[in-house]
């Protein structure tokens, strides 16, 4: 990847809805290398999709929490674990961690009543969880802007 490939993805991380003209313009290529470099680094599997950012609030999800979790050390429990964390759209991103806790999610939902229902009838519920620990998000102090290419 040279410094050309780099300066597309940081252009398209910044908006990925640039029309490729005007990408090749801040690039310094004409449109045709352009779109053979995106189509490229899409083959290649650096540039993964593309998607809106919503705001939360506007699609009723505006009650954000992270959560930690401990699940059994055993492979079978962290396997039915993940698995089921796919079938709970509340659950926006999940992480497994090395050491303790064993596992970070993000969940975004509309308020508290629905966080505690989620605690209640799902996360707790889950096979393997030992312990649930829930830290409110006060305030997004910086938003995700993608990733360094430099």
């Amino acid at each position: 990847m040279d410094r050309i490939d780099r300066a597309i993805l940081r252009e398209l991380q910044r908006d990925g809805r640039l029309s490729n003209q005007d990408l090749a313009q801040r690039v310094g290529l004409t449109p045709s290398p352009c779109l053979r470099r995106v189509r490229q680094l899409e083959l290649d599997g650096v540039i993964r999709g593309y998607r809106a950012v919503l705001d939360p609030v506007a699609v009723g999800r505006g009650f954000e929490v992270l959560v930690s979790i401990e699940v059994k050390r055993d492979r079978e429990a962290v396997e039915a674990f993940e698995a089921a964390l796919q079938d709970i759209p509340d659950v926006v991103e999940a992480y497994r961690l090395f050491g303790s806790p064993g596992c970070l999610l993000r969940i975004a939902v509309a308020d508290l009543q629905a966080y505690e229902r989620l605690w209640i009838e799902r996360l707790t519920t889950l096979s393997g969880v030992t312990e649930v620990n829930s830290q409110i998000i006060m305030k997004r102090v910086k938003e995700p802007q993608g990733l360094p290419v430099d």
